[in-house]
């Protein structure tokens, strides 16, 4: 009989109770699911609450020359599909206005300033000119720096350059990539003035302060392309982002790769051509710029506003068909804008329409510093208008009226008269005086369209055309002998406009600037 251990049952218990002990301590310490679950959805909360407590960033994209009758969604034979798409998603605005020409344009989205009150109603700045936007107006930039964004400038400038405090790193933004002047070869980055006689030629192509030689060669629609992507890599996600990006596209020199004129064989005006080839590529960044932005999670969070400086010039491949007239004219061909915003912070009942409301480009200034980024704009002394409000909740735009402009170059007379070039409206009304410029505002269609249209037959000497802008926005019926009582109340308020502007300041250019005497480039000289 084998004899029974008294061992056994002790260790068999030590055995069982050190297996319990381990089970127990290993269910204890598995990771539990359900509290997973838990914090899993609080760190998403809480990465909801920064997301919701960041003010939303801001990407506005400036098109140079672009026409009315230069998208797809107006009918054009361009392809922009990124465009179109876009402007479909967001809403289109089909009552905006811009300046007739580039540098005013600019200084009313940055100061919310009417041009006639910061010097820039007779044209644009000239490249060697010591001219620039006035350093004693707050700017857009300077204002959403203060709300805590970060603020880049990528493109061209064009608000003058003469001294460091009109240079953009001076005026508001973190950082500059671009050209500071109104134009330059797209790939040598080079611009040429001509004063008195004198050649002059310089680099024009800046990172910050500093000369980017590296960019010497390539096309400056890919170099923005790649600066944006690397400024979105980079940016400090505990900030809200302001981007301007104002393209050197589509300004002459008419200048792209070939594969994106090959795309418009079918256009035989050779200009007509090379600008749609440089359209498209400028569309094709913009929505490369999207993507890039949807791939970094800033996308939901963003406001983007897309919008032209002034109209397409029929002289160098643009085209505003059906308008009347074309850039740096005074008809509708040169003021009414390309534009459309769009964000998933608007309502989804307003994405996908159309806004009539009357806008301007000085409207941008208050929409985003206080409509977007709430911020105060207390104590500034602004010509645009808050239309956030307006672009999300549909109510009727507080803007009833706005100035075209009022240019007395090169005399400055005392008081207004219909000889000096200008242009009001207000509400369903448009005035125009003095000269309208576009050789009497021609209607231009594109050549392959095979459209001959009539053209005006205004008398000659004749300085006042009223037109009911919204029944017909093409101007082809003068109304000013229909009524002359709106006539006499436009003239009114020009008068009053006029009588509180500054004389404009449009200086000559000299051979100070000349890049020679300052290492071949063109920068900053007094």
């Amino acid at each position: 009989m084998t004899g029974f251990n008294l061992q056994r049952p002790t260790q068999l218990g030590a055995i069982i109770g050190v297996f319990l002990l381990v089970l127990y301590f290993t269910w204890t310490h598995l990771p539990n699911p359900h509290k997973a679950n838990d914090t899993m959805k609080f760190k998403a909360k809480g990465t909801q609450k920064l997301r919701r407590s960041l003010k939303p960033n801001i990407i506005f994209l400036l098109a140079d020359d672009l026409g009315y009758n230069d998208v797809g969604y107006h009918s054009s034979e361009i392809k922009t599909p990124n465009l179109d798409k876009l402007a479909q998603e967001g809403i289109k605005l089909e009552n905006y206005y811009v300046q007739k020409v580039c540098s005013p344009s600019r200084g009313q989205l940055l100061s919310g300033k009417y041009q006639i009150y910061t010097g820039l109603q007779h044209s644009y700045i000239l490249t060697a000119s010591p001219n620039c936007l006035r350093t004693d107006i707050p700017t857009l930039p300077e204002k959403l720096r203060e709300a805590g964004y970060a603020t880049h400038i990528v493109g061209k400038w064009h608000l003058g350059y003469y001294k460091e405090e009109c240079h953009p790193l001076n005026r508001g933004f973190d950082s500059f990539y671009g050209i500071l002047t109104g134009k330059g070869d797209h790939y040598t980055h080079n611009n040429t003035a001509y004063i008195d006689g004198h050649i002059l030629n310089g680099y024009d192509f800046w990172k910050n302060h500093d000369p980017d030689f590296s960019a010497d060669g390539h096309y400056s629609t890919f170099l923005y392309q790649d600066r944006i992507n690397q400024l979105i890599d980079d940016h400090d996600r505990s900030k809200p982002l302001f981007m301007y990006v104002p393209f050197q596209a589509v300004h002459s020199p008419l200048q792209v790769p070939d594969s994106y004129c090959l795309i418009y064989h079918n256009i035989t005006e050779l200009k007509r051509q090379r600008f749609a080839g440089m359209t498209t590529c400028m569309d094709e960044a913009v929505g490369n710029i999207v993507n890039k932005l949807k791939g970094s999670g800033l996308w939901r969070n963003t406001v983007l506003i897309f919008s032209t400086d002034n109209g397409g010039s029929v002289l160098r491949g643009g085209n505003n068909w059906p308008l009347r007239g074309w850039k740096n004219s005074m008809w509708e061909g040169a003021v009414r804008a390309v534009g459309f915003v769009l964000s998933d912070l608007l309502p989804t009942n307003v994405r996908g329409t159309t806004s009539k409301q009357l806008m301007d480009i000085s409207d941008w200034f208050p929409t985003l510093v206080q409509g977007v980024a709430g911020h105060s704009i207390e104590g500034l002394d602004l010509d645009g208008y808050d239309m956030w409000d307006v672009l999300r909740s549909q109510v009727e735009s507080p803007r009833l009226e706005l100035v075209h402009n009022i240019d007395p170059w090169p005399n400055n007379p005392a008081k207004f008269s219909t000889e000096i070039s200008a242009a009001i409206r207000v509400r369903d009304w448009k005035l125009i005086t003095g000269d309208p410029g576009s050789e009497g505002g021609k209607w231009i269609a594109p050549s392959d369209y095979n459209i001959t249209p009539d053209q005006p037959l205004d008398p000659e000497g004749k300085k006042i055309w009223l037109f009911n802008i919204t029944a017909d926005p093409c101007e082809k019926v003068d109304l000013s002998n229909h009524h002359p009582e709106i006539v006499e109340s436009l003239l009114d308020k020009l008068k009053g406009y006029y009588q509180n502007s500054i004389s404009p300041f449009h200086p000559p250019e000299t051979i100070q600037a000349d890049p020679q005497l300052r290492g071949g480039l063109w920068r900053a000289w007094a």
